[in-house]
């Protein structure tokens, strides 16, 4: 088991890019793999998650290259193309891919299963499951969770299927189902969550339709390869936003960072918190906006974070915390229940590791209270394995008055390969051991 030592640090500086947005990457190579023709892929995330997507449509009969860092291309077999797997599909770390595969496989005439690691095998499913059942869909779970039995041969209806908890992955699910299902399918949404699979659909020649919070899908005849590119992953930049807000003596670029408004909740919150962010060079990676972000020193007060905004930065909260921690005064956060069913118990996570740097706080069922300004203590912190924790603790370390010693971070690879070298990089210290 690998585990970061971080000594304190007082300053960062510089210039980067962070790598390619999971979520995007996710999609690219699904999708690609159901069009007909090839589809070039840059900026792809060579992270563990998004390569478990990549096996994973490799065994589904899928010919996929890897020609050169950061670049991959998928040889469609067609919407009806795909074979059946000769083993089981391990999903590794990606709750994502486990989620949107169940809604991709539900129609194949094949069955198969999907598992993944311990974390993983403790996430629920029966959320994505509900409606893909009530498209047509025969899915077994083991107690709502991993491994996933799908049954394969089922005709799908489409469904108006209004999601009691906004969730991108489940709304993902329930389009990618829709794909193979006799009528529109459609997708109400409570609230705002992430449209990454609605713009890729797009992409590929599909005809769907969003206003409003409602989303509806014609099942197409087929989908036509494209040529993407991925931008950085906003999510993967929060980690050095909130490094920058608290250690840059100058402008701190991160160069090409995907800005799609479903995701930007984390810019809107750091400045609430009074953090100096300013967006230049916009253009587009295909269907996504894209932007590069300057971070000026910034001086950061508590808030309360708008409930609207949690869901356009649900990954982004252990970053957050950090920031609050950091900020002068009490900042509050509630309506952020799904933090308790992430990689880990991210609220419980944050929470213990506050108490061993010694963070006022207060962990609430959906949320959490936190009294920032003071120096940290160091300390021993169980991530928990969840690669988000395990960051967001090194951050810290530019408040830390001793090392901050970072259990169980391997993770850290589903999301952000090379996460230690680059924050070193740009002036924090961390040390990885084991």
């Amino acid at each position: 088991m690998t585990s970061y030592v971080v000594d304190p640090a007082d300053r960062v500086a510089g210039e980067i890019t962070v790598p390619g947005d999971k979520s995007v990457s996710h999609r690219a190579v699904m999708l690609g793999a159901l069009a007909e023709g090839r589809t070039h892929v840059t900026g792809f995330l060579e992270g563990e998650d998004c390569l478990s997507t990549m096996e994973a449509v490799a065994h589904l009969g899928v010919h996929v290259e890897q020609p050169g860092p950061g670049e991959v291309i998928v040889d469609g077999v067609g919407l009806h193309g795909l074979r059946a797997p000769t083993a089981t599909l391990d999903m590794g770390n990606a709750g994502t891919a486990m989620r949107l595969f169940m809604g991709l496989l539900s129609a194949q005439p094949f069955d198969s299963e999907l598992t993944g690691d311990a974390s993983l095998m403790r996430r629920p499913m029966e959320r994505a499951a509900k409606p893909l059942r009530a498209m047509g869909a025969r899915i077994d779970t083991h107690d709502g969770k991993p491994p996933v039995r799908i049954h394969g041969g089922q005709q799908l209806q489409g469904i108006r299927y209004e999601m009691p908890v906004a969730s991108a992955q489940v709304k993902s699910a329930v389009l990618l189902a829709g794909l193979y299902a006799q009528g529109e399918t459609t997708v109400v949404e409570p609230g705002v969550t992430r449209d990454h699979t609605e713009r890729m659909l797009q992409s590929f020649g599909c005809e769907v339709r969003a206003r409003d919070g409602v989303v509806t899908l014609a099942a197409p005849k087929s989908l036509q390869a494209a040529s993407l590119r991925v931008p950085g992953d906003i999510s993967s930049a929060a980690f050095f936003l909130v490094a920058a807000c608290l250690g840059a003596r100058e402008p701190f670029t991160i160069r090409a960072v995907g800005v799609n408004p479903t995701r930007t909740g984390i810019l809107e919150m750091l400045a609430l918190m009074g953090a100096d962010l300013r967006l230049v060079n916009h253009r587009s990676f295909g269907s996504e906006p894209v932007a590069d972000i300057e971070v000026r020193p910034s001086r950061l007060k508590g808030a309360r974070i708008p409930e609207r905004l949690v869901p356009l930065a649900i990954d982004e909260f252990p970053a957050l915390f950090v920031a609050a921690a950091c900020a002068e005064g009490e900042t509050l956060v509630t309506g952020a229940a799904e933090l308790r069913v992430k990689e880990s118990d991210r609220i419980a996570a944050m929470a213990r590791g506050f108490e061993v740097l010694g963070v006022q706080h207060e962990a609430l069922a959906d949320g959490m209270r936190i009294v920032g300004g003071n120096p940290f203590r160091g300390g021993t912190i169980d991530s928990r394995g969840d690669h988000r924790i395990a960051m967001a603790f090194a951050v810290a370390s530019l408040r830390a008055s001793a090392p901050i010693t970072i259990l169980d971070v391997d993770n850290v690879a589903t999301s952000f390969p090379g996460f230690a070298e680059l924050a070193n990089s740009v002036g924090l210290n961390v040390g990885v051991r084991g």
